[in-house]
């Protein structure tokens, strides 16, 4: 057995990871990097390699570390595909934009950690995380090189990824941190690096193109001229076998692939939804893929979780300082991140209650009744319609209207949205209850106290017993009396996991495939 006890402990050395590390290190403290794979494999990850400049990252790690990563900084425009339309959308996009390689860029940032003083601990596996009888996050149990390691730390940042195993294992139900997450809202990625003998045309664009059976999409995004990044996404609640045949009979058609060779393949999770309500528990911040932050409408994460990753560290740094990491000292983070890019998020997740609820054909019609600058700014921006072209696109998108409305108010029931009262990122709603009317703005709360009770009545979270045995495995001085039923017998405890009443789902993660879970619960995490 051994144990560490660094000030920071942070689980995944992927994008957010790497840059909290780096963060925190540069900071003078002691900070321990986890993560399962081998030293040679990290920051091998599966995406687009699509991405906004090098200005587009925070200034922890220099920008001359990650620029050599950035194989092509010449894409301008999106181009996207609509077969049923018989269209072509060219979508140009504000800013710089590049194709990076994901491999090469996860390596630098990792080194550029290392520089500043971040311990990485590779091949490293968490099966557990410790906590203390107040539910404050203590650090994490693992298994190293096969040895039983433990991780003390005054706060852990959850850089695990999507479906991270920490909030699988972690009680939060006392917290205000987002336990409202569906299986729905996490999709699938697959791709393949792809060399080509000749140079493509559109080496300039990134090409989008619908599948043809499920909500889902394909892309090319040009590395350089002749090796292209091909992949796909879709919900995980889809066959994935049935949708990689889509993009292998898709690449099969496409003159520009003929004598091509696969070099990479590689699959991944990936949240399709807003941003965390709350990402911060005591002793505990989540960021990157673990705290929802990606682009809903794309999947895109990558200079997001930089920023998260950066966020969760300075303030676990400034708690630290303070000696006081409560959940209302970090509470500023979920703020922070809001603001930066999580209210822009929020907003965009309504284009996937609309993209689950209709039919492709009618959603692609609707898409191409717009202007291709217009998707472009409502993707990387505000939206500003004029009136003339309000009409225009109304009229051209009326034969959808219908189907929109129906389709929309359904799905917007089974997935937490409402078209009548909506909520806010903070967990409150806009009507009803008192509070200020609706805005288009989305807007973080200041504290977490104000969120405990919605929180509660929303997630229908259950309550923590007033003493219970920490995860490091101390004893209560006195246990607490028996929890009872509304009878008032005395009922039996259950362990962590087991649901509280019959039918109640477990907080633990179904380990059954998509194929096998009940439509429409609850993701366990």
């Amino acid at each position: 057995m051994t144990a560490h006890a660094p000030d920071v402990l942070v689980v995944g050395a992927g994008t957010a990871g790497s840059y909290a590390a780096a963060t925190a290190a540069a900071a003078g403290l002691d900070v321990v990097v986890v993560d399962r794979k081998s030293e040679s494999e990290a920051g091998h990850v599966a995406c687009g390699d699509a991405l906004k400049g090098a200005g587009a990252f925070p200034e922890a790690i220099p920008k001359s570390r990650i620029e050599p990563a950035f194989t092509n900084s010449g894409v301008d425009h999106g181009r996207f595909e609509i077969p049923s339309e018989e269209t072509v959308l060219d979508i140009p996009v504000p800013g710089e934009l590049a194709v990076i390689d994901r491999h090469d860029f996860g390596r630098r940032i990792i080194a550029a950690a290392e520089e500043a003083g971040a311990r990485f601990h590779y091949d490293t596996v968490v099966h557990d995380v410790r906590q203390a009888d107040d539910g404050r996050v203590l650090g994490v149990d693992a298994v190293r090189h096969d040895d039983p390691t433990t991780y003390d730390a005054e706060v852990t940042i959850d850089a695990a990824g999507a479906l991270s195993i920490l909030q699988d294992c972690a009680d939060l139900s006392e917290t205000t941190f987002d336990t409202n997450v569906q299986f729905s809202q996490f999709c699938s990625a697959y791709r393949e690096i792809v060399e080509v003998p000749d140079p493509v045309e559109w080496d300039d664009a990134l090409v989008f193109k619908p599948t043809e059976r499920a909500a889902g999409y394909l892309w090319y995004f040009p590395r350089t001229e002749t090796t292209i990044n091909a992949g796909l996404g879709f919900q995980m609640t889809e066959e994935p076998m049935e949708l990689v045949e889509d993009l292998k009979r898709d690449l099969r058609t496409r003159p520009e692939f003929r004598g091509a060779e696969v070099v990479d393949k590689l699959g991944a999770a990936l949240p399709t939804r807003r941003p965390y309500d709350s990402a911060v528990a005591p002793g505990f911040v989540a960021a990157g893929d673990a705290a929802g932050h990606v682009n809903p409408t794309t999947g895109g994460g990558i200079a997001g979780a930089a920023y998260a990753g950066c966020y969760a560290a300075e303030e676990a740094v400034r708690a630290v300082g303070e000696g006081d990491t409560s959940e209302a000292n970090l509470w500023r983070y979920n703020r922070r991140v809001m603001e930066k890019f999580g209210a822009r998020y929020a907003g965009l997740d309504v284009y996937n209650v609309l993209s689950t609820a209709v039919e492709v054909d009618d959603l692609m019609g609707l898409l191409a009744a717009l202007p291709g600058e217009k998707i472009a700014e409502a993707l990387y921006g505000e939206a500003s319609f004029g009136l003339a072209l309000k009409t225009r696109v109304a009229l051209r998108s009326l034969e959808y209207w219908e189907t929109f409305w129906t389709s929309t108010a359904r799905s917007a029931s089974r997935t937490g949205w409402s078209t009548t009262t909506t909520a806010t990122p903070d967990g409150r709603r806009r009507s009803g209850d008192g509070r200020p009317p609706a805005t288009t703005s989305w807007t973080a709360c200041t504290t977490p106290s104000e969120r405990t009770r919605s929180t509660r009545r929303r997630y229908g979270c259950r309550s923590r017993p007033a003493a219970r045995t920490a995860r490091s495995g101390s004893t209560p001085s006195s246990a607490p009396a028996p929890p009872r039923s509304p009878g008032g017998e005395p009922q039996p405890r259950r362990r962590r996991g087991q649901p509280a009443t019959p039918g109640q789902p477990s907080r633990r993660r179904d380990r059954r495939t998509p194929r096998q879970r009940p439509t429409g619960r609850t993701a366990p995490r």
